[in-house]
């Protein structure tokens, strides 16, 4: 594979171009793509012509760069958490019909949550979160759930680092986290009013499958009010339904 003076492949090159994206920025201009990923930014005007030429990027109205259809087509084609998904739809567009609100399904994805699915509505509360963005674990319902049901490993390494204060409830010590996480596992729930928005309860329960093996976690958005608890009973019971239909133990 060619490479550059640097001895950097056109492969790294190209990747570096694609991590200039992120869910902040999802059109970048060619002088702050170069800016970004590093690369001259005549270098980075061949390749993106490049990769335009194969539908991987497309420029806008605005001659900005976006991440092109054929890109979305091949990961939505080969996700691995496609089956997860499309497993999980039915019963999250039940709970969605029940609550009006946003239900969501996440994954763990390195030290962060990732979200992979959502369902919202017009006049829904304010969502941090994002389809296909991160969030820390810290922070949210589903990434409590992942981190109370992770290795070991993953939960030291968290509470031993700094820790982002969203709001004054976002639980930031690690004493107090721990004893957090050990109670999500203990009642299968992670109820956490105001913790990311103060406005805002985030509920999550986990998914599982074969052998008790949390793979998602199931959650929703509502407002931070006194009915927000009974929201907790649906959501456990639509994440057990995902679960049975993954091949958990009844």
């Amino acid at each position: 594979m060619a490479r550059s003076p640097s001895g950097e492949s056109v492969l790294s090159r190209a990747v570096r171009i694609f991590e200039a994206f992120d869910a902040d920025t999802p059109a970048i201009g060619v002088s702050e793509l170069a800016r970004r990923t590093g690369l001259p930014i005549a270098t980075t005007s061949r390749l993106v012509n490049e990769l335009i030429g194969y539908g991987w990027l497309r420029r806008d109205a605005d001659r900005r760069i976006r991440i092109g259809v054929r890109i979305w087509e091949l990961v939505s084609r080969a996700s691995p958490t496609l089956g997860l998904r499309e497993m999980a739809m039915p019963f999250m567009q039940d709970l969605h019909a029940v609550i009006g609100n946003h239900v969501q399904l996440a994954v763990l994805q390195d030290s962060e949550v990732l979200y992979i699915e959502r369902l919202s509505a017009p006049g829904s509360v304010r969502n941090l979160s994002r389809y296909a963005g991160r969030l820390p674990l810290h922070a949210s319902a589903p990434g409590l759930v992942l981190l109370a049901n992770g290795p070991l490993e993953l939960q030291d390494s968290i509470l031993t680092r700094p820790l982002d204060r969203f709001t004054p409830n976002t639980v930031t010590d690690p004493k107090a986290l721990r004893a957090f996480l050990g109670e999500i596992r203990r009642t299968g729930i992670a109820f956490c009013p105001g913790h990311l928005d103060a406005t805002t309860t985030s509920i999550a329960a986990p998914v599982r499958t074969v052998r008790g093996l949390v793979v998602a976690a199931l959650a929703t958005i509502v407002p931070n009010d006194d009915a927000a608890r009974s929201i907790a009973p649906a959501v456990q019971a639509t994440a057990r339904g995902i679960s049975r239909a993954l091949g958990a133990d009844r």
